[in-house]
């Protein structure tokens, strides 16, 4: 087990975390949970989830191999990384680049520039032979300054945000307003914690958003939605990202016609820009959550976004489900979402 550090996303206050620990779950990775800081996960884990992180996670911004966690003061910082093995993270010769980073406004009276500088300099003293490149350093150490502390490690793999924002809905072929966000419908898949080539449904497919993240981590998908249209437009846009699905169907959510599924994500439809063909939101994820339940195995998980007033949550545990995790997400003035997580007990 190696001592980790996750920089998550600022987009959402309880999202990024959860969907972290829901992706070492869904991959079977035992984990601790050392500290949870602004933006920052100090975890206990093997560092081979690292990559695993990397393939599927949305808002998760970098992960790096913690070495030491201080008070965020330059002589602390300076007297903890002494205290380091530095050559044990450099080989001979290698090169290198120290970067601080300030969570929001935390620890401004820590200049990063000079701090950068002075960490730079002990490393430069410490490793054999090694040299500082601050274009294309084979290694670089990275530091966190959030909640008056420094996490400082040796940085593993870093998530770039540009493929989701190439993702947006409007890139796609087939577009629709309540078409969702690649990175939000990303989190959802997580927080359903598929495996790769497991099956996942989403009986509201729309054009496709939940489906093309789930098959972007190598999941089997399936969808169904009630607007033959929609289902057309689905079907052009996953073809669009090279992916085949188990099955594209023009069904009502209420009676899906399928046995079994591994997990399911879903986004019923609500708004102006929807069609929810007179029944009103409650009705539809009742019945929805309903219909999906005896196609789960004992274990499977379904993460379902509705808006707050629909008390999702009441709704599945009335149902039977075991109640995971709550989400609550503002969209706009008149719709502030509750993305719920449920499993099949």
């Amino acid at each position: 087990m190696a001592r980790l550090f996750f920089l998550l996303s600022g987009e959402h206050e309880t999202l990024p975390a959860a969907e972290l620990k829901a992706i070492l779950e869904a991959e079977g990775y035992a984990y601790a949970i050392l500290e949870k800081l602004d933006q920052v996960l100090r975890v206990e884990a093997d560092a081979k989830c690292v990559e695993a992180v990397k393939r599927r996670a949305a808002l998760t911004r970098l992960c790096a191999l913690e070495l030491f966690t201080c008070e965020a003061d330059s002589s602390e910082a300076v007297k903890a990384l002494r205290a380091v093995n530095v050559s044990a993270f450099l080989e001979k010769g290698e090169s290198f680049a120290v970067r601080i980073k300030h969570v929001k406004n935390h620890a401004k009276h820590v200049d990063g520039l000079i701090l950068e500088r002075k960490l730079g300099e002990i490393i430069l003293g410490m490793a054999e032979k090694a040299k500082v490149n601050l274009q294309a350093p084979q290694k670089t150490f990275t530091g966190i300054l959030t909640d008056n502390k420094l996490v400082f490690g040796l940085r593993l793999t870093e998530i770039p945000p540009k493929p989701f924002m190439e993702r947006r809905p409007k890139n796609r072929p087939f577009f629709h307003p309540s078409a969702m966000h690649p990175k939000l419908a990303r989190c959802m898949v997580n927080l359903a914690r598929p495996k790769a080539g497991e099956l996942v449904f989403d009986p509201f497919c729309g054009t496709g958003s939940m489906l093309i993240e789930a098959a972007l981590i190598g999941c089997r998908v399936l969808g169904t939605d009630i607007q033959r249209r929609m289902v057309k437009g689905c079907k052009s846009n996953l073809a669009y990202y090279g992916i085949k699905p188990e099955g594209l169907i023009v069904a009502d959510a209420k009676n899906p016609p399928m046995a079994k599924v591994d997990c399911v994500v879903a986004d019923p439809p609500y708004g102006k820009s929807a069609t929810t063909l007179k029944r009103a939101t409650k009705q539809i994820v009742e019945e929805c959550l309903s219909a999906v339940r005896d196609m789960l195995s004992e274990g499977g998980h379904v993460c379902m976004a509705a808006p707050k007033t629909v008390s999702i949550s009441q709704i599945g545990k009335a149902l039977g489900y075991k109640h995971v995790e709550s989400h609550i997400v503002y969209i706009h003035r008149s719709l502030t979402r509750e993305i719920a997580v449920f499993e099949k007990i």
